[in-house]
């Protein structure tokens, strides 16, 4: 490693947008006492274009955080503080207890939880831990909470999940783009500059910067009630069907040749005249003929879903209907048109495509077919009859902790369930009531609190690795410095746990390059197919999508420009047996509570610009948190007035699972009957606090959008009554 310009890319979100990280003056990174403070400047990129977003530019203060840790921490009893121990007594303290809880209880007895932040390797290690040294069914992670109902209505609809089927440039050109619960203008503000604001239709029930930007553009902004974006998009496609719009040669053909079940969608959409979906949703029928007319005028046009649409009890039953009405017009798979998914976390795709969700082996593959077990298991080394089962989802896996059946121990990579998952106080105290929690992170998070053993581990900027960003293109993030005396890599802590469970070190190597070897043999053939992701491509930033085989033998060196692998997917066929996507049949349904007498609100969550996921990053960069410094709740100026709040003052958000303190903050372009809070903070502020659990059949996503609450003064008087909030 050199003092030289480090190419590398954004730790944040899925836009994985590029920067250059340049070392201190007259620092040696080779040099573990080195300064940790790089500067960061973007770079061009085809996501970005030489931007970056207020989060990307401050991301390198936390590398020389005070609060960084840089020892592991171990609680002698239960209760009692964290107090500083060495690697070796950490180490052998959690293979120990593993290894007794097996014993006692069955492998099922030890659980994981990793994240949509880990590289791909690590990613790929964690699944391997799980199910090689733990031989535990029970791993899941956080990003079930983000991307799970999109990713099962896709692969339903077109045999494939990618969050993006196709390159973020080919959005430039779009003639009409609906964005559907997604706000990427504080979200992933770069993005924002491959969107033009005049043909933009948002649709989400608050007005967010993006839905401004759209206003202020020319575009519209419809503006649903929380809970019914299906019936919204069935409206929108019933709009489309009577008024002619479907029936054009091209679509016509489309729906004849690339798809199956037109006809049931065609009688669903059929029951949602403009004027019965404005009594549901609170959409003008006016604003839906709009937003039909300019679908379907456009030469291109895309269909984009957003958490709003998916963090739903509903949420894929949600986003197959926007995919019908993208199918309906013939988008998927056409050049320059399509649908697809804005995914979150910075490694939000490849985080779900090898191995460390429940029912997931490496390169997308399913993990009860006998096939892709025999093949993982060849390449891991392991009789295939050795690999566990589908374990519990997300939130089951959280909810079981402790518990007679679940897992009495647990070990979190890369994630804070304690802010970031729903109903969070029952989170906290299922975590309480385990007999072992270890939480391997850089910082100490409200997780890491609780824990038993908290295990140092390397930053982004500290390590080597690959990332798949919302586009499918796979990307290598680089190492700029030596990580502080005392912590080591994820890599390095399951090495170090497997080993004294008694794999042997050759199975668990810490070194990146070693891994991804690994994984694209093991991915080689599956859907998510990385086995042509050769390093010579990567180190040279050639772009490289997924799929992307291995070369056949004898081909010879790529073409040393222009993509590898499969940037657009589905312009010749989709990946279902008979090339065909699927129409599915959905029907609006009630969330699964709705405001009452006690609780006549809805309440939805969401992001906010300084911030990213739990917060425990960004609330600990001085710059991010002087601009957002902590909970508040949106409330349109009527609903406030009536629960006795004025602008600046507490208020107290109740729900059916608890309360939370925020600021209030009037915003006149809030629906009246709706409140949004962010989920950044933890403690009295903490949203999630409020979020039902209720999951969705299909992709066990809980309903995050979606809550009943009241409002409150917090010196507990003002009430909201039924009859003022209606």
């Amino acid at each position: 490693m050199t003092a030289a310009a480090t190419a590398t890319h954004c730790p944040y979100c899925a836009l994985q947008c590029a920067m250059t990280l340049t070392p201190a003056p007259g620092a040696d990174p080779d040099l573990p006492s080195a300064p940790a403070r790089p500067a960061v400047a973007p770079r061009a990129f085809p996501t970005n274009r030489g931007g970056l977003c207020q989060k990307g530019w401050t991301s390198a203060q936390l590398l020389d955080s005070p609060e960084r840790l840089t020892t592991p921490l171990v609680r002698e009893t239960a209760g009692g503080p964290l107090r500083a121990a060495g690697w070796d007594e950490a180490l052998d303290l959690v293979a120990r207890r593993f290894a007794a809880l097996r014993e006692r209880r069955g492998a099922d007895a030890v659980a994981a939880f990793g994240s949509g932040g880990l590289t791909n390797e690590k990613a790929y290690a964690l699944g391997k831990f799980a199910r090689v040294a733990l031989g535990t069914s029970q791993i899941d992670y956080n990003g079930r909470f983000c991307m799970s109902s999109a990713a099962a209505a896709g692969t339903r609809a077109f045999g494939l999940d990618r969050g993006l089927p196709f390159p973020v440039t080919d959005l430039d050109d779009s003639g009409a783009l609906v964005l559907v619960g997604a706000n990427p203008a504080e979200t992933m503000p770069p993005l924002m500059g491959h969107l033009d604001p005049a043909r933009l239709i948002v649709v989400d029930p608050r007005r967010t910067a993006t839905a401004q930007v759209a206003l202020e553009g020319g575009g519209l902004h419809l503006q649903p009630a929380p809970g019914t974006d299906l019936a919204l998009a069935l409206g929108l496609l019933h709009v489309a069907l009577v008024e002619g719009c479907l029936d054009t040669p091209q679509r016509t053909a489309y729906r004849e040749e690339r798809t199956v079940g037109w006809e049931g969608v065609r009688q669903c959409a059929a029951r949602w005249w403009p004027e019965r979906t404005e009594r549901l949703t609170g959409v003008a029928a006016a604003d839906l003929r709009r937003a039909a007319a300019a679908l379907a005028r456009a030469p291109r046009a895309h269909i984009l879903t957003g958490r709003g649409a998916e963090q739903h009890s509903k949420g894929v039953d949600t986003v197959s209907a926007w995919i019908d009405l993208a199918l309906a017009l013939g988008l998927p798979g056409t050049p320059g048109s399509g649908y697809g998914c804005l995914t979150g976390q910075g490694n939000g795709q490849g985080g779900r495509e090898h191995g460390q969700k429940a029912d997931q082996l490496p390169g997308y593959r399913h993990i009860e077919d006998p096939a892709a077990r025999a093949h993982v298991a060849e390449v891991w080394g392991v009789p295939a009859a050795s690999l566990p089962g589908a374990g519990r989802s997300a939130w089951e896996l959280l909810d079981a902790l402790g518990t007679p059946d679940g897992p009495a121990a647990l070990l979190v990579m890369g994630s804070n369930p304690v802010v970031s998952a729903p109903r969070a106080r029952r989170v906290v105290e299922r975590l309480r009531s385990l007999d072992l929690l270890v939480v391997a992170d850089f910082l100490r998070s409200e997780t890491a609190e609780l824990a038993d053993v908290v295990l140092p581990v390397a930053m982004w900027a500290e390590e080597s690795g690959t990332m798949t960003n919302l586009e499918g293109r796979i990307l290598r993030r680089r190492a700029v410095q030596c990580p502080p005396p005392g912590v080591r890599t994820d890599l390095e802590v399951l090495h170090g746990l497997a080993v004294r469970l008694g794999r042997s070190g050759h199975e668990f190597p810490t070194d990146p390059a070693a891994v991804l070897d690994e994984l694209r043999r093991a991915s080689a053939g599956g859907t998510a197919d990385y086995a042509g992701a050769a390093p010579e491509l990567l180190d040279a930033e050639r772009p490289v999508y997924w799929p992307v085989p291995a070369a056949p033998p004898g081909a010879g060196v790529p073409e040393p420009t222009g993509a590898v692998g499969t940037p657009r997917l589905f312009l010749d066929r989709f990946a279902h047996p008979d090339g065909r996507a699927r129409f599915l049949p959905v029907e609006h349904r009630d969330a699964a509570e709705l405001p009452d007498a006690a609780h006549p609100l809805y309440a939805t969550t969401g992001r906010q610009l300084q911030h990213y996921q739990s917060g425990a990053q960004t609330r600990r960069v001085p710059e991010l948190a002087a601009a957002a410094p902590g909970p508040y709740v949106e409330v349109h100026p009527d609903t406030a007035r009536r629960a006795g709040l004025a602008d600046g003052d507490t208020a107290r958000v109740v729900s059916r699972r608890g309360a939370v303190l925020a600021r209030t903050r009037c915003v006149a372009g809030l629906r009246p009957d709706t409140v949004f809070l962010p989920f950044h903070f933890p403690g009295d502020g903490a949203a999630n606090v409020l979020t039902n659990p209720a999951l969705d059949p299909v992709s066990r996503m809980p309903e995050f959008k979606l809550s009943a609450v009241r409002l409150e003064r917090a010196d507990g008087g003002g009430a909201t009554s039924p009859e003022e909030a209606a």
